[in-house]
């Protein structure tokens, strides 16, 4: 044994000499000065990865000082997070923004390298600082994954930098400028973590508390919701009002800006900038005295790039401090309304919503299966006396939040009582306060006067916004008729079907194929259809979004988006299934050839699909492909404007464009009919992420449609219900039109009603 350990390491000591030998024997490892050239070598990119450290740095600041910029402008100054969220890319780039501080083997020689490391730290707890509120608008789950990835970065930046500083101090080197401020940022840092893990407990509670409280608030404007065929623009109004005030005071991220939360990680984010701007004086007044430790050291290996990190994380913590601060402000000035009339006891009452996460997990069974009951019950009491001291540490953080913002609204009350003296209810319409549909959680202050008011005015501009994009060649194509017989015109019965099943109509299709019909007309001048094109342009979207609003179910999915084929072809190239409708191989040398040639072509794509067709899929209707949907109406259109002409007929090509444009504002206008129940369904939306943004568009939509109001209410209305009102179909079969009165068989100048197309 003893003699093979000695070969052993006769055997290893003659592969050191070896290998020394050929270190010795090649030109370039035996270069004293190779060593120090590869390490000048990679230092030479050092500044290049600063300039990255920056950039990714510039773009944070970037992103804070557009959501700064968006909340001035729709005067929300609690501002919202839009740019700058807690999602990956914003925790991506404040990896690449935090280099410095996770360096190990930096030595910080100069004194912006110092400032340098202690910025990055700052901008870390700034850069959390403000995204708190995105933890509202973001879905329980990854609020989860967010946050523990959150807490990676922070507690690895952490302990790199007290490993660091306990190094630096172990080896006894003067280098300790500025420690003693990296540990008390490092030490703020931790605690904004802790922080943020208390805002995202509360979320959920705070998320369905203000949602009970929403769906009790809509039971009770539901039943004052305007009625389909009631065109009243005020009472409209109103109600979209109400839904906005809602929408607003019930958005997660309002609900975290106001919280008793924000005024605490806005002091302490003053504290932040502050400590910051202490660093950068007292550094530069201080560091001469360790001219004599550093003299050896004559630049970073940053070089000239440590300068810009500086700067630009200087930049966005300054930036950054806006929004805490402001959101502070507001926290506060909501507490003020309501001191006189709380006790002590009242204001330091921590309501359930903080703790209903951690009560619901400490409260339901374990998620897996334990056989033993005595290991059961020991698992079971481990985990109840964990959770139990969780909520007691966040009641703490709570307790402690409501104490500072207490104070802040006691410090503050002076001075905002005077902003406050002339408050009164908004009043608006026929006198109603709007402040009754304002959301609020258990425990909150009263919305100041102020705040309602910019939520109204907000409401109030995006209607008039609405208003000054109404669209006005569709208004003078509906004023070209006074009723909707139109309707029971453009197919009828007599055409025989193409196939045993004929698919329903929605509200686009029969208005794109009597446009393209109106396009491949002889002998009318190109300004008109121009002209139509304008107005079914303008018509079309708000068409679409009827259609997808009230076809909930997606029936006419596929009718639809035939509709939108065929007018794309129209509209764009000209042309129907690739045929030119304007080219003479398709129209013929009068319309009536023309209708024959679009029938013929049009009865050809169905009756071929049918006959070659054997799947069971297609004896739908709804499952045919969008060619074929648009054939079927192309001939059933085409072949009821043949029947209604006549033999012998003679009817000039301007007189039939008329009629056809007629019928189009017959459709149109009973499809706007049903614009009151699209308002009414965009103002409510359960999905809360979705819910402003849909209010928002029921604003707008309801100022483009107050002059279309006016033209419906000049028209009597048959007798439909809501449901039925939303189905082309229905409109048909109520109207119960006379079934000799053809599309072509009626002038315009026609003084009778019934037989004006």
């Amino acid at each position: 044994m003893l003699h093979a350990n000695t070969r052993d390491n006769q055997t290893e000591t003659e592969s050191i000499e070896l290998a020394f030998g050929l270190m010795a024997s090649s030109p370039t490892l035996g270069d004293p000065d190779y060593l120090k050239r590869v390490q000048a070598s990679l230092d030479s990119t050092m500044p290049w990865i600063g300039m990255y450290i920056a950039a990714a740095s510039a773009v944070c600041t970037l992103a804070m000082a557009a959501d700064a910029f968006i909340g001035f402008r729709s005067k929300k100054y609690w501002l919202p997070c839009k740019y700058f969220s807690l999602n990956a890319f914003s925790l991506v780039l404040l990896a690449v923004a935090m280099k410095l501080p996770v360096d190990l083997t930096s030595l910080d020689l100069t004194s912006n390298d110092k400032l340098a490391r202690l910025s990055s730290l700052y901008m870390m707890s700034t850069a959390m600082n403000n995204f708190m509120t995105s933890l509202g608008s973001t879905e329980n789950n990854d609020i989860v994954l967010n946050m523990a990835a959150l807490g990676i970065l922070v507690i690895t930046i952490a302990a790199n930098v007290y490993i660091h500083i306990v190094q630096i101090l172990s080896s006894g080197s003067m280098l300790y400028v500025l420690l003693p401020q990296q540990m008390v940022s490092s030490a703020l840092m931790l605690l904004f973590l802790a922080t943020l893990c208390s805002v995202s407990l509360m979320v959920p509670g705070a998320k369905r508390c203000i949602g009970l409280k929403y769906n009790e608030m809509h039971k009770s404007v539901s039943n004052r919701q305007v009625e389909w065929g009631r065109f009243r623009s005020d009472e409209l109004e109103n109600m979209v009002k109400g839904y906005w005030v809602m929408a607003q005071t019930s958005s997660p991220q309002f609900v975290l800006a106001r919280s008793a939360i924000s005024s605490t990680l806005g002091f302490w984010c003053l504290f932040t900038a502050a400590g910051l701007v202490e660093a950068r004086i007292s550094h530069r007044l201080l560091y001469p005295r360790y001219k004599v430790d550093s003299s050896v050291f004559v630049t970073s290996k940053y070089r000239w790039s440590v300068g810009w990190i500086l700067n630009i994380q200087c930049t966005g913590v300054a930036i950054g401090t806006i929004a805490p601060l402001l959101r502070w402000f507001v926290a506060s000035w909501f507490k003020i309304s309501e001191m006189e009339r709380k006790s002590f006891r009242d204001e330091v009452k921590v309501d359930k919503y903080w703790t209903w996460r951690l009560v619901e997990w400490r409260d339901r069974s374990l998620p897996f299966q334990v056989q033993s009951r005595a290991s059961k019950k020991l698992l079971r009491d481990a985990v109840r006396f964990v959770l139990n001291f969780c909520i007691g540490v966040q009641i703490l953080v709570v307790l402690a939040a409501k104490l500072v913002l207490f104070l802040s609204a006691r410090f503050g009350r002076a001075v905002l009582l005077c902003l406050r003296k002339n408050e009164r209810p908004v009043l608006a319409g026929a006198h109603v306060d709007f402040s009754q549909y304002v959301l609020l959680l258990d425990g909150e202050p009263q919305l100041p006067y102020k705040i309602l008011k910019n939520i109204c005015n907000e409401a109030d501009e995006l209607i008039k916004g609405g208003e000054k994009r109404q669209p006005k060649n569709l208004i003078q194509l509906l004023k070209k008729s006074s009723n909707f017989n139109g309707l029971g015109r453009f197919d009828r019965c007599e055409i025989p079907s193409l196939h045993s099943q004929e698919p329903p109509n929605c509200w686009s299709l029969p208005v794109v194929t009597l446009t393209a019909i109106s396009v491949s007309l002889l002998n009318f001048a190109d300004e008109k259809a121009n002209q139509l094109m304008v107005c079914i342009s303008e018509g079309l979207p708000i068409v679409k979004l009827i259609e997808e609003t009230l076809d909930s179910s997606g029936e006419l999915e596929s009718v639809r988006k035939t509709a939108d084929v065929v007018w794309i072809g129209a509209e764009v190239y000209r042309k129907w299934e690739d045929a030119d409708i304007k080219s003479t191989s398709v129209r013929g040398t009068t319309h009536k050839e023309t209708l024959q040639n679009l029938s013929r072509l049009a009865e050809k794509i169905v009756t071929d699909f049918v006959a070659q067709t054997r799947d069971i899929l297609m004896q739908n209707p709804l499952n045919w492909p969008a060619r074929v949907i648009s054939a079927n109406s192309m001939y059933r259109i085409s072949q009821t404007i043949l029947l209604g002409m006549g033999d012998g007929e003679n009817q000039t090509d301007d007189e039939l464009f008329e009629s056809i444009s007629i019928t189009i504002s017959d459709i149109l206008a009973a499809c706007l009919t049903n614009l009151v129940q699209v308002i009414t369904l965009k103002c409510h939306r359960h999905d809360i992420k979705e819910r402003e943004e849909s209010v928002r568009r029921a604003a707008i939509l309801l100022g483009e449609s107050k002059e279309i109001f006016d033209i419906l209410q000049q028209r009597e209305l048959p007798c439909l219900d809501m449901e039925k009102a939303a189905k082309i179909d229905e409109w048909r079969a109520s109207l119960a039109l006379d079934i000799e009165n053809p599309l072509a068989s009626s002038s315009p100048s026609s003084s009778d009603s019934s037989t004006t197309v």
